[in-house]
């Protein structure tokens, strides 16, 4: 993503021939137009994102109830990622090839059109199994165009100065969503009907396409090598870009350990309190909630103090606190202290997090950011099925509390060794 010598936006817009890249300034049109459009950007992406999860936990329930079959579960799974995954790195060619704002549209569009379908064909009584699936699995590809599309967009519209404090606020967003859209999800089934959750995901869509085509964006400058070269080529460029960039090789390499590491602590959790604490639904729907609760706090935080000015420093601290954070959800033996340390965790998340997507953001040249998000989003969905692979049958011999404590006490000298990493904070 970024260069080994990274150019910051300047004033004025410039491309550079060969292998360089596009740098676009942060908009200069004042304070109160760029924080309408982000505010518009949002609020857009929020919409979109709430009504996705509702069909995302509809499905899921769905499926569950019936079917009880866990081969139909994992059909299912893989109809949601698998294309996703597959279509990520063409997705950030084309982030970086085309107009973005179009592509965000056009893909809340994919998604919107065949879940209308399937609306209409289950109230026509057509409610195959197989339908589902295969919407699923469209709708995987809407979600991978959109994503770093999304992410490599925001700098568009945000002053690099403001960075921290959008993604900040984005990250309150997205955890308000997932923390309120099982309850609505669960709700509308109870009172209606999937299709009419199918047709709200529909009115969200549009909602969030309408918001989007008000929005008047600037077009990203494009690089003469993504404009002559194929979408191919364009491919290859960002991977050896991705590949010889001490920067950004070092911050993959960190979130693909990192993702194998915190896997007992994001899949393996429910488990623990069902064998330790018991198998109540409200035991599993609080552990859910207060880690949302701590994210959307920690996001508005970070929204206002985004921690050291070295992001390096508040990535390698977040990263080290995580990891202690986890160890103490393995120690904490009474569920009521689990699930204080788990809100704690939900809390220190954006300070992990978020100062990542800022460096990419702040570092990255603009004819590079989709790509670069897309590479980071499969390594991030490769990780944990990896991960899984691990964790998940060690998790039938040995007790998950141990497993915590081993994997948060890697995940706090995964911390450490990026404080100790002095090219990586020189290159910041």
């Amino acid at each position: 993503m970024v260069s080994d010598n990274p150019i910051k936006p300047t004033e004025g817009v410039e491309t550079v021939q060969g292998t360089g890249s596009a740098v676009e300034p942060s908009l200069s049109a004042g304070e109160e137009d760029w924080r309408r459009k982000a505010f518009l950007f949002l609020a857009g992406q929020g919409v979109s994102l709430f009504g996705s999860a509702l069909v995302q936990y509809a499905i899921i329930w769905h499926v569950t109830l019936s079917t009880q079959s866990g081969s139909m579960m994992t059909i299912s799974a893989l109809a949601a990622m698998i294309p996703q995954l597959l279509i990520s790195l063409f997705a950030g060619v084309w982030a970086d090839r085309y107009n973005r704002k179009m592509l965000i549209i056009l893909a809340d569009v994919l998604i919107a059109i065949p879940t209308l379908i399937l609306a209409v064909l289950y109230l026509m009584g057509y409610r195959m199994l197989w339908l589902l699936f295969l919407i699923s699995a469209i709708r995987s590809v809407g979600s991978g165009v959109q994503s770093p599309a999304v992410s490599a967009m925001i700098p568009q519209i945000v002053p690099q100065d403001k960075l921290a404090r959008i993604n900040g606020i984005n990250g309150s967003i997205q955890s308000a969503v997932m923390l309120l859209s099982p309850a609505a999800s669960g709700a509308l089934i109870s009172l209606s009907t999937i299709e009419t959750i199918f047709f709200v995901d529909v009115v969200t869509a549009m909602i969030a396409v309408t918001i989007m085509w008000m929005l008047k964006v600037p077009m990203h400058k494009i690089t003469t090598d993504m404009q002559t070269q194929s979408q191919i080529e364009n491919l290859k460029a960002g991977i050896r870009y991705a590949g010889r960039n001490v920067f950004v090789r070092s911050l993959l390499f960190f979130y693909a350990v990192c993702f194998v590491l915190i896997t007992p602590v994001s899949f393996l959790t429910p488990l623990m309190i069902a064998r330790s604490y018991g198998d109540e639904v409200w035991r599993l729907t609080a552990n859910e909630m207060v880690f949302f609760i701590g994210s959307i706090v920690g996001g508005g935080i970070f929204s206002v103090w985004s921690g050291h000015k070295n992001r390096i420093y508040t990535t390698a601290a977040g990263c080290f606190v995580f990891g202690l954070f986890t160890m103490a959800l393995g120690l904490s033996g009474v569920f009521h202290i689990y699930l204080l340390f788990m809100g704690l965790l939900g809390l220190g998340m954006p300070f992990f997090n978020n100062p990542v997507m800022v460096l990419l953001q702040e570092k990255v040249a603009q004819g590079m950011l989709g790509r670069v998000f897309s590479i980071m989003q499969i390594v991030a969905a490769s990780a944990m099925p990896v991960g899984m692979l691990v964790f998940g049958p060690l998790a039938e011999v040995v007790r998950v509390e141990e497993l915590l404590i081993v994997s948060g006490a890697l995940v706090a000298l995964l911390g450490l060794s990026l404080f100790k990493n002095k090219g990586l904070q020189n290159i910041v």
